[in-house]
């Protein structure tokens, strides 16, 4: 084990003094067509893409401790504008959009032509890998040894993952109630015995279920499940169930949130001035509120993290190689 000092400073540079994270996540590649052209996604074109992505960087990056962007759409138009303010931790995405095989038995892809590496030669805080799981597909090892292979690269270039596991259903569809909390715990507990230096959760139940003391069961089990610090991803729903959502998974033990289209979808088919408005305000606000409600019951992360990483702690001639 090294002393990994990079690790340690790529997650600080993500967390807020205190060590919880409110990251602004804005990787969406096929999701984002989906918001900017509801009827026709296709129609969606990359200038389009990429100036929405620095309109919502500008004005929401610095209300958040940290920002997760993609290589392909997002990065290095906000990085070469300045839509990124310099001080603010920077996540980049790994993983290729989308999933080839079958939908019961999902193949999740790197990008070709990008690496943890690559990442942080361009200055990245940290980097993240989505890949699709469910603990019985057929092809359970092969994603798990993609985790384990990712896992191993950022390490060598001392960068901290941020793993995000998507669950589904052995049907191909999507998974409710209690056999999406199963899913997820499971997924969670497997996931991140790897290499991973956070876990970037779903919620273990899906909107149906709102009870909220079934929300805590979940949410205490999950944290009971994984080592590392986890975050709670927002998966699309809207800003006041995913509020009470991030309420309840910080009393759990969670250390924050990756927030995307819970707070910035509103703006998406607005035209630009009264786009610019809705972030400033409306996008601003949701932000600032969760950033609120994480700083207040989010768990930092860095005694989790040591104690499941236990890192060498630096001493005289720690910079010479063994």
């Amino acid at each position: 084990m090294s002393h990994l000092l990079g690790v340690r400073r790529g997650l600080d540079a993500c967390a807020s003094p205190r060590g919880t994270f409110t990251v602004l996540a804005l990787d969406h590649r096929q999701n984002l067509r989906r918001e900017l052209s509801p009827g026709d996604p296709d129609a969606a074109t990359y200038d389009e893409m990429v100036g929405f992505k620095s309109a919502v960087v500008r004005a929401l990056a610095g209300t958040a401790t940290g920002t997760l962007l993609d290589p392909e759409i997002g990065v290095a138009r906000a990085v070469a504008d300045t839509a990124l303010p310099g001080a603010s931790g920077l996540i980049v995405a790994l993983e290729a959009t989308g999933y080839e095989g079958p939908p019961s038995a999902r193949v999740s892809r790197l990008l070709p032509g990008w690496t943890a590496a690559d990442a942080k030669r361009i200055g990245a805080s940290g980097a993240k890998l989505l890949v699709y799981y469910h603990p019985e597909a057929a092809n359970a090892a092969q994603q798990e040894e993609l985790v384990a292979q990712v896992a191993a690269e950022c390490r060598a270039v001392e960068l901290p993952l941020f793993l995000e596991p998507l669950s589904f259903g052995l049907d191909g569809g999507r998974l409710v109630g209690e056999e999406r909390r199963r899913v997820v715990v499971e997924s969670a507990q497997r996931l991140t015995q790897l290499g991973a230096d956070v876990l970037k959760a779903e919620f273990p139940y899906d909107v149906s279920v709102s009870d909220r003391g079934r929300w805590a069961d979940g949410c205490e089990e999950l944290d009971a499940s994984t080592a590392i610090p986890w975050v709670l991803l927002s998966g699309g729903v809207d800003d006041g169930t995913f509020e009470g959502q991030v309420e309840v998974a910080c009393i759990a033990g969670a250390s924050g949130v990756l927030v995307g289209r819970s707070v910035w979808a509103g703006a998406a088919t607005l035209a630009r001035p009264e786009r610019e408005r809705w972030l400033e305000d409306i996008g601003r606000s949701r932000l600032a509120r969760l950033a609120a409600l994480v700083e207040r019951l989010g768990h930092p992360w860095r005694p989790r993290w040591t104690a499941a990483v236990r890192p060498d702690e630096p001493g005289e001639g720690w910079y010479l190689a063994p």
